[in-house]
């Protein structure tokens, strides 16, 4: 009986593996698709990593090339498999770095070889091993400085092997000035061919991910601050409705954590030749500037969030009633002036389109620090008051954070030479702006970038004449 049971176990375990293998595959299967469609230029990447290491490979293979470089003709290979990265300043930081420290460790590796061969056999390996401890200790020590680190760490460390596989290797093998020569020509083989496809076919710029990646996280802050009014001042029941359908009040939170990548971004970036609206000397740093003001206004809105997701337990329906409309409206033109200026930003242009947002923001924060300050509180209970005042409060920080950084993309655009675009509006609109900018003038806001040029309509139709002309102008 009990053979027989576990019989049973045994084959009903082997009838669900080929479901379990199955449905193993199709999970594979459905990731690697997603994987490709996040980001069709992996595979592109993939496509170029291959065709770069078949294209040195043929060195190895193809006996005239090989009976140039015999086996050292494998380090090109090698440079390709360890230079090519995702981003043209990637592979170029990588290649211009293995390039030159085999160059300089090789030079000094020769000099350290022919002072220790004048010493004997004795004195040769004495100091030989002096030569490979200073050189590989001095450099192990640079390499904790932090701006060396971030764009030389991978050349101190070729440097570190090359210099010692010269010495090393010139003490057993007299030919160690060929064996320097075949290294440096491979390496350099392998470097150009990585550097040749990755500019040629299909170009990753990091610059451009770095405009883009800032770029989507000012709008995701836009995002929030839109939807936050309508949120934050629901009734309890409707907030309890609509928790499932927050997408835009998370979006933020990506932002807080994209550091790492705005200075790897911009480290690669800095290696990238000129292209397009990229200057060779772009103002990259300014870059890194702005994505920490982001990241600023972004903390403030985390902390808006957790009041948003308690609100409706703190603070009561009079008190809520009562900073709704200033709150509501601070909240929504700080909203609509970081998604202007993050179309700007993204197509790189210069537009006064955020500016009227930003008037109406700070009006706003004037209405609710009056509000905050005035006697309407007298007969509400100061532990009701707390909560809405630290939502107004962080509010107000937004207010100021929005503003700065309107300012550095302002600056920015100066810097990088961003295309001026003038906004066509309505004559009732443009009123509407020289009134605000007049306001904030008064409030010390500068407003030079607001051009008004007005111009005649053509000539009117018969049928309309005695009707005024129109007036067009652009702003």
């Amino acid at each position: 009986m009990m053979v027989s049971a576990s019989s049973e176990k045994i084959g009903s375990l082997l009838a669900g593996l080929p479901a379990k293998f199955t449905g193993k595959v199709f999970e594979i299967a459905n990731r690697t698709k997603k994987l490709g469609e996040d980001d069709p230029r992996r595979i592109t990447h993939s496509l170029k990593v291959g065709f770069a290491i078949t294209m040195v490979s043929l060195f190895y293979y193809y006996q005239p090339l090989y009976n140039s470089f015999g086996a050292s003709a494998m380090w090109a290979v090698m440079t390709v498999i360890v230079v090519f990265e995702f981003s043209v300043g990637a592979t170029l930081g990588k290649g211009l770095n293995r390039g030159l420290a085999t160059l300089v460790a090789g030079g000094l590796g020769l000099g350290a070889h022919h002072l220790a061969s004048l010493s004997g056999h004795i004195g040769e390996p004495i100091l030989l091993s002096v030569f490979v401890f200073l050189q590989a200790a001095t450099s192990t020590f640079i390499r904790f400085f932090p701006k060396i680190k971030a764009r030389y760490d991978y050349g101190l460390l070729i440097f570190i092997l090359t210099f010692s596989l010269i010495s090393v290797s010139g003490f057993r093998d007299d030919e160690v000035l060929e064996l320097a020569y075949k290294r440096l020509s491979t390496i350099f083989i392998g470097g150009s061919a990585c550097i040749i496809v990755t500019i040629l076919v299909c170009p990753v710029w990091a610059g451009e991910d770095l405009q883009k990646l800032i770029a989507s996280n000012i709008e995701k802050l836009g995002n929030f601050l839109e939807g936050l009014g309508s949120e934050y001042f629901k009734l309890s029941e409707d907030i309890a409705e609509s928790k499932d359908d927050k997408a835009f009040l998370l979006g933020y939170k990506s932002v807080l954590n994209s550091k790492s990548s705005e200075e790897s971004l911009a480290n690669f970036a800095r290696w990238e030749p000129g292209h397009g609206r990229f200057s060779f000397r772009h103002p990259w740093t300014q870059y890194l500037k702005l994505g920490a003001l982001v990241r600023q206004c972004a903390y403030r809105i985390e902390a808006l969030h957790s009041r948003l997701i308690t609100a409706d337990t703190q603070i009561s329906l009079e008190v809520r009633n009562r900073i709704e409309e200033s709150c509501t409206k601070l909240s929504l033109e700080s909203g609509k002036a970081l998604r202007a200026l993050a179309s700007d930003f993204r197509t790189m242009t210069k537009s006064p389109s955020a500016d009227p947002h930003i008037a109406n923001a700070k009006a706003a924060a004037k209405s609710l620090k009056s509000l905050l300050k005035s006697g309407l509180w007298e007969d509400i209970d100061p532990l009701e008051v707390v909560p809405a005042a630290t939502v107004g409060s962080l509010l107000l920080d937004v207010v100021n954070c929005t503003e700065k950084i309107a300012e550095s993309v302002y600056e920015l655009g100066s810097l990088a030479n961003f295309a001026t675009v003038e906004a066509s509006v309505s004559p009732e609109r443009s009123h509407e702006l020289i009134k605000i900018c007049s306001e904030g003038q008064n409030h010390k806001m500068d407003c030079p970038h607001i051009v008004i040029k007005i111009s005649e309509s053509p000539p009117v139709l018969p049928v309309n004449i005695g009707k005024s002309g129109q007036q067009i102008l652009e702003v």
